[in-house]
C-alpha cells in the first residue's frame, strides 16, 4: 500500500462518510474495521479515489506517513481501549490518535495519562454533525495533547463545516478533555432545544392545528431570530405525509424516545460541579417520561387533568410560543455556557468560550442564529459570568420572558406538560432573585442536623437550639 496521510478505523456510516469528506479535500484515506463487509463496502464506495481498505490495524498502521495520524470511529468506552490496546504496539513517539466518538470527557483524560511518555499524543475530538455532516462539513471540538494540534489541524479544519463568514467549525478547544466535554455540553443543550421544539408542537397540537399547518408556523420562524438546524428540520418533518396511510407521518410515529447518554452526562456533571441545568435535565427526564408508553396509557384512564376548555385564538397564542421558545432556549445555552465555565475552572483548561459558539454555528445539531450573538457576548468579555447578563441578552429576556410566563400558565391550565419551559422560567426567576427563600432552607438543615448558618450582619458560622 502507497504511504497514506490519515488512517480511519471504524467503517460505519460515520466513519465512512468522514473518510470520503477527507479524501475530498486532498487526503488519501486507509480505512479498517473489524467487519469485513464494512471493509468491502469501503473499498467498494472508494474505487479510484486516493483511499484504500486495510486487512488488519497493522496493515493500516504500516501503510501511513510518518508521523502516523489514526482516527478512531468506534463505539464509546470498551471498544476504544480494545482498539487503543493494539494500536499501541504498533506506534512511535509523535504518532497521533484521535478519538471521535461520544467519549465520557474523563474517560479522555484517562486515556492521555495512560500514554504519558509513550510519546504518543492523543486527541479527544467532539464530532457534531450526524452522516451528513460527516460527509459535508461537520462541527469538529477537538482537544487532549497540544503538541498534536499542528499535526490534526490541517485535516480537521479542512474538512470542517464554513460558517457564513468563511471560519472553519473547528477549534482547539484545549488540553485533556475539554474537547469531549465542549461535546458533552453540546448535547445537553440539543437536548433541551429538541425538547422545547416538541413542547411548542404540544401546544399547537392542543390548538388543533394539523401538521402541515405547524409546518408552515415553523418555516417562518426559521426565517427569524428562532432561525436554526432543529426548527428547519422539525418544518420538513410535520409536512412528510405517509404513503401508506395518508397520514401526517409525525402522527404514526410512537411516542417514545431513545437517547444514548450524553445528556444525562451533562446532567449529572452538573450536579457533580453544583452549576444549575435544570432545562437539560428536564430534557432528559422528559425522555425517560416518554420512554413508559404503557404506564402512561393507564394512567390517562385514572388521572384527572383540568377541565376541557375552548381552544384560545391562535393568532394570539401563536406568536408566544415563538417568543416563549426564543426566551427558553436562550436560559438553555447559558445553562451549558456555565457549565463549560464551572469546567474550566475546575480544569485550567483556557476554553476558549467564544470559539466555542463559533464552532457551533454551522455543521453541528444545535447550529443557530443566535450563536453569532452568543459568539460577540463571549468575545466582548469571555469572563461573562452568565449569558443572561450579557445586555442584548438580557434585553431579549425582557422583551420575551412575559410571553414564555403565559405560555408556562397556559399550559399547565389546560394540562400540557411543558417541563423545558417550566424550569426555563423557573432558572430565569431563580436567577435574577436577590434574596432567595434558602435562608430557611439553611435553617432547617441547623434544626436537624446541627449544619449551621451564616448571618447578614456579622461574620462567621452560627447554630442555634431551635427547640427548647
Amino acid at each position: 500500500m502507497q504511504e497514506l496521510d490519515i488512517g480511519l478505523v471504524g467503517l460505519g456510516v460515520m466513519g465512512e462518510n468522514l473518510a470520503l469528506n477527507l479524501e475530498r479535500n486532498g487526503f488519501a484515506v486507509a480505512g479498517f474495521d473489524l467487519d469485513a463487509a464494512k471493509r468491502r463496502s469501503f473499498a467498494q464506495r472508494t474505487q479510484g479515489l486516493r483511499a484504500q481498505a486495510a486487512e488488519s490495524l497493522a496493515a493500516l498502521v504500516a501503510s501511513l506517513s510518518v508521523p502516523r495520524r489514526v482516527w478512531l470511529m468506534v463505539p464509546a468506552g470498551a471498544p476504544v481501549d480494545a482498539v487503543l490496546a493494539e494500536l499501541r504496539p504498533l506506534l512511535s513517539v509523535g504518532d497521533v490518535v484521535i478519538d471521535g466518538g461520544n467519549t465520557l470527557f474523563t474517560d479522555t483524560q484517562r486515556r492521555i495519562q495512560a500514554l504519558d511518555g509513550t510519546g504518543i499524543l492523543y486527541v479527544g475530538s467532539g464530532v457534531s454533525g450526524g452522516e451528513e455532516g460527516a460527509l459535508r462539513g461537520p462541527a469538529l471540538m477537538p482537544g487532549g495533547s497540544p503538541e498534536a494540534w499542528p499535526l490534526v489541524r490541517p485535516f480537521l479544519q479542512a474538512i470542517a463545516a464554513k460558517a457564513d463568514d468563511g471560519q472553519p467549525c473547528c477549534e482547539w478547544m484545549g488540553p485533556g478533555g475539554a474537547g469531549h466535554f465542549v461535546k458533552m455540553v453540546h448535547n445537553g443543550i440539543e437536548y433541551a432545544d429538541m425538547q422545547m421544539i416538541c413542547e411548542a408542537y404540544a401546544l399547537m397540537k392542543d390548538l388543533g392545528m394539523t401538521a402541515p399547518e405547524m409546518s408552515a408556523v415553523f418555516r417562518e420562524w426559521n426565517a427569524g431570530e428562532l432561525g436554526s438546524y432543529l426548527i428547519d428540520i422539525t418544518a420538513d418533518i410535520l409536512v412528510q405525509t405517509d404513503p401508506e396511510t395518508g397520514q401526517a407521518l409525525v402522527d404514526v410515529i410512537v411516542d417514545t424516545a431513545e437517547q444514548k447518554g450524553t445528556g444525562k452526562w451533562t446532567s449529572q456533571v452538573a450536579l457533580d460541579m453544583g452549576v444549575s441545568a435544570p432545562t437539560i435535565a428536564d430534557a432528559v427526564f422528559a425522555r425517560t417520561m416518554s420512554a413508559v408508553k404503557a404506564e402512561r396509557v393507564a394512567a390517562a384512564q385514572v388521572l384527572v387533568g383540568p377541565a376541557s376548555q375552548p381552544a384560545p385564538d391562535r393568532h394570539v397564542v401563536l406568536p408566544q410560543i415563538q417568543r416563549a421558545l426564543l426566551a427558553a432556549k436562550i436560559c438553555a445555552y447559558a445553562q451549558g455556557f456555565a457549565l463549560l465555565k464551572a469546567a474550566d475552572r475546575e480544569h485550567q483548561w483556557q476554553l476558549p468560550m467564544a470559539k466555542v459558539a463559533s464552532v457551533w454555528r454551522a455543521g453541528c445539531i444545535i447550529r443557530a442564529h443566535l450563536l453569532q450573538d452568543i459568539r460577540r457576548a463571549f468575545a466582548d468579555a469571555n469572563d461573562l459570568t452568565n449569558l443572561l447578563m450579557d445586555p442584548h441578552f438580557a434585553r431579549v429576556m425582557a422583551d420575551s420572558q412575559q410571553a414564555l410566563r403565559d405560555v408556562v400558565a397556559m399550559a399547565a391550565q389546560r394540562g400540557v406538560a411543558v417541563p423545558a419551559f417550566m424550569s426555563a422560567l423557573s432558572y430565569y426567576d431563580a436567577y435574577r432573585c436577590a434574596r432567595s427563600p434558602a435562608n430557611l432552607l439553611q435553617a432547617q438543615r441547623d434544626y436537624f442536623g446541627a449544619h449551621t448558618y451564616q448571618r447578614l450582619d456579622k461574620p462567621g458560622k452560627f447554630h442555634t437550639q431551635w427547640r427548647a
